[in-house]
């Protein structure tokens, strides 16, 4: 669960806290950010899990699994540029239209998510990481999502979690 409270602290630093508390990400938008961020994660959670096997699929820094979530990467880029835009000040939508704009804020947000991972959690996240091999990048993306909009739920209802405020918005109650 540390991966997904890490996920949830790198959306945390996308918006302001005066942004954050009247707008809110919403499914979509969060996926998208996710998926921009996603490739990275994984390559720097196989750095930090160096202790697996080389043979396992959270080391591998190339591959067809790697290249999938580059893929969506970049075609999810330009919805979370624009979901950026929305949660921040209106002068970050320039410097986001920058070349560097991409690489810098992965270089930011992967370390706040793979800096939380302790030796411990390797073996499940190579797990976890092998059981979402099969699924579409976007599957994964929406489900760090979903998970994060659960465990803001629970927080709102008053139950421990070590969630940080998101500005993803709540999921839709069902009926």
């Amino acid at each position: 669960m540390r991966p997904l409270f890490a996920i949830a602290a790198a959306l945390s630093l996308v918006a302001s806290p005066a942004a954050a508390q009247t707008r809110c990400l919403s499914a979509t938008d969060a996926e998208s950010i996710a998926l921009v961020a996603l490739p990275e994660i994984i390559r720097d959670a196989g750095r930090v899990c160096s202790a697996l096997p080389a043979s396992s699929l959270l080391r591998r820094s190339s591959g067809a699994f790697l290249a999938k979530y580059d893929a969506e990467a970049d075609r999810a880029w330009p919805a979370a540029r624009a979901a950026i835009a929305k949660l921040s000040d209106p002068a970050v939508e320039l410097l986001l239209m920058s070349d560097y704009a991409r690489t810098t804020l992965t270089s930011i947000f992967a370390p706040q998510i793979t800096g939380r991972i302790q030796p411990s959690d390797c073996g499940t996240l190579d797990r976890l990481v092998t059981l979402l091999e099969p699924l579409p990048a976007r599957n994964t993306a929406g489900i760090v999502v979903a998970t994060l909009q659960y465990l803001k739920a629970e927080k709102a209802k008053g139950r421990q979690n070590r969630i940080p405020d998101l500005p993803v918005c709540p999921a839709p109650e069902a009926k």
